[in-house]
């Protein structure tokens, strides 16, 4: 992203950001919001980020994502958050996870939970989005709280691999102990219900087992 190309420009979202669009995407109007400046991407996720992260989901209904490190699908080590907009490809505008999340019963004080994989999960308030400031603020707080049920902090120098997701109502950490299994690459989409294989045969072997198993094994048991 230093440079980037030009072709991939969207917007400027801050003086500390730019919105790009990604060039390898599998999904439509898929988005990047990048630091201008270099940080590794597996620091911690701070108020800017945040902020620049919402002034974008005020306007994009979608998945927000972050792959913290090679460990958790992250391919590029300069700091990028990405967004994928809603629906995927269906007239079911809500990620198919979220029934099984049961999102629904978030509170705003954060859970760990294990389905069947362990993460800490809390609800957001989508009102935030009409200030991006505050909203960066509000989001570093919710994901403060979600790194120290994993014994996890801000100060930290460089984090353990993780994936956080969220929409504007819901926020979901999940650690990371491989980031591939039987050669099936995962980052955080696959823990919203979109995996890649590449090969038919890779293909037959994920409906055998099941994605949850998959899930189960590159993330805590």
């Amino acid at each position: 992203f230093l440079p980037y190309e030009p072709d991939m420009y969207v917007a400027d979202i801050s003086p500390t950001h730019v919105c790009l669009l990604n060039k390898f995407n599998v999904i439509d109007h898929h988005l990047l919001v990048v630091t201008r400046a270099f940080e590794e991407q597996d620091t911690a996720i701070n108020a800017a980020d945040f902020a620049a992260l919402w002034a974008c989901m005020a306007e994009v209904d979608g998945l927000a994502f972050y792959n913290a490190g090679k460990l958790a699908g992250a391919s590029q080590r300069h700091k990028h958050l990405q967004i994928a907009p809603l629906p995927w490809g269906t007239a079911n505008k809500r990620l198919p996870v979220e029934a099984a999340l049961a999102v629904d019963t978030l509170g705003e004080e954060p859970q760990m939970r294990t389905w069947p994989y362990v993460h800490g999960a809390v609800r957001l308030d989508s009102a935030w989005a009409e200030d991006a400031a505050s909203a960066g603020q509000e989001l570093l707080a919710k994901y403060v709280a979600l790194l120290h049920l994993f014994d996890m902090s801000v100060d930290d120098a460089l984090l353990p691999p993780y994936n956080l997701l969220a929409t504007r109502s819901w926020m979901v950490l999940v650690p990371r102990r491989h980031e591939v299994f039987e050669g099936i690459a995962v980052n955080a989409l696959g823990f919203a219900g979109s995996m890649l294989v590449r090969s038919d045969t890779q293909l037959a072997y994920l409906r055998e087992i099941g994605p949850l198993v998959v899930l189960r094994k590159v993330g805590m048991a």
